[in-house]
């Protein structure tokens, strides 16, 4: 039920990259459902994590990996089990099969980071997960990166990439390609969402890392089906250095294209990824501006978007822009004028300066959330500051898909 996406038909291959998957019957037999990510030595890695303070198994691993300064050679991926609420254990699952990993590999167990989506509070099962992992190995090829976005699927209905490829200086030209999973749970600060991109550019340790924070901020930072925040959510920004070209680092003249090109990608994944929304039949963009400050447009805007009151009026294509009025002004913005506050469907203008605009009509308003694409334009009339946030509708298929989620 997926809003206007469709599966990749092509993803560039990034040098320095092989992904390969195979089968360890996590959840349930015959399907893919490992993957291993192999990265040329050198590569640059940064990540960005849940900040849930039950952060499954895998992401405190990656922390305290990513934090040592140890070259990583390799992100193992299982779908299937989250490995989440699984104390000590599970910390000590998911360093034994990234151990397999590095075992096939031939690198230190360090050097590789492991990571989980699917049930929480189930242990892994390792001894599969150690006998599937040197097949993945075997099977990474450049182009694995099809079968990878399979792979990493729980209750996503399509598989979600994305690349590009730009011109730097010096006759070069860089790829950035990337991955994601996630359907619900999702919430700002990430989710249940686990993401990979890669490029060969060669951005400095620090350019890696900023250039994924700027990224991240201004795509999956702005997504929220649900509200929830999962366990297990990660971004993760490969550079291999493999694109040629000076060294570029945040200064460089090269970075902004760079950033752009990843920026690009993670924005169109963050968006299949609500696309993708549990049930979704509509995308919407909710768009906040005359604000004080960035951060109170934001919180206006979420406070529209994680109100089941807005998102099942939207579902039903009822235009109720009390709803929508209500979520504003229960958003805990202090000293928030109604008399200053303008609401719109696309050009429809709902609400003027608190009170009912005087041409709208309800046809009109219905006209709008009967599309499957639309946007809540919101004026609050207090600064110039403004957020932009994307989200999607709750329909019945979201009871019920979480309903029977382990079922």
């Amino acid at each position: 039920m997926a809003v206007n996406l469709s599966t990749p038909e092509f993803l560039h291959p990034v040098p320095g990259v092989r992904l390969g998957v195979a089968e360890a019957a996590i959840k349930k037999p015959g399907r893919k459902d490992l993957l291993v990510i192999a990265l040329d030595p050198g590569a640059q890695v940064a990540g960005v994590f849940t900040r849930n303070a039950f952060c499954a198994a895998p992401v405190q691993v990656c922390r305290e990996r990513l934090g040592a300064g140890i070259g990583i050679r390799a992100l193992l991926v299982n779908s299937g089990n989250a490995n989440a609420a699984t104390g000590q254990g599970g910390i000590d699952d998911a360093r034994a099969t990234s151990a397999a990993v590095a075992k096939a590999i031939g690198c230190d167990e360090n050097a590789v980071l492991p990571f989980s989506t699917g049930v929480i509070g189930q242990r892994l099962p390792v001894d599969r997960m150690r006998a599937a992992a040197p097949a993945a190995v075997a099977a990474a090829t450049p182009d694995g990166w099809l079968d990878a976005m399979r792979a990493i699927m729980t209750t996503d209905t399509v598989p979600k990439g994305a690349t590009r490829r730009v011109a730097i200086s010096g006759g070069h030209a860089i790829t950035v390609t990337g991955i994601a999973k996630g359907v619900g749970m999702i919430c700002p600060d990430m989710a249940t969402m686990l993401a990979f991109v890669a490029t060969d550019a060669r951005l400095t340790a620090d350019a890696t890392r900023s250039a994924l924070v700027s990224a991240a901020g201004a795509s999956f930072n702005c997504v929220t089906v649900d509200g929830d925040t999962s366990t297990n959510d990660a971004c993760m920004l490969v550079a291999t250095g493999h694109g040629g070209g000076a060294a570029i680092d945040a200064s460089h003249p090269d970075y902004a294209v760079v950033l752009g090109a990843i920026t690009e990608v993670c924005t169109e994944l963050a968006h299949a990824v609500v696309r993708d929304g549990e049930g979704a039949t509509k995308f919407i963009t909710i768009e906040v501006g005359g604000a004080t400050s960035e951060a109170e447009a934001r919180q206006i805007a979420y406070s529209v978007a994680h109100s089941p009151l807005v998102k099942t009026a939207m579902f039903a294509s009822d235009a109720n822009w009390g709803r929508i009025a209500m979520a504003i002004g229960k958003s805990g913005v202090e000293g928030l004028d109604q008399g200053s506050v303008s609401i719109a469907l696309d050009a429809v203008q709902l609400i003027e300066r608190g009170q009912p605009h005087p041409s709208y009509r309800e046809e009109l308003g219905s006209a709008v959330v009967a599309k499957d694409e639309f946007t809540i334009r919101i004026g609050l009339g207090r600064g110039n500051a403004k957020a932009r946030v994307w989200t999607c509708d709750f329909s019945y298929d979201y009871v019920k898909i979480n309903a029977e989620y382990r079922t």
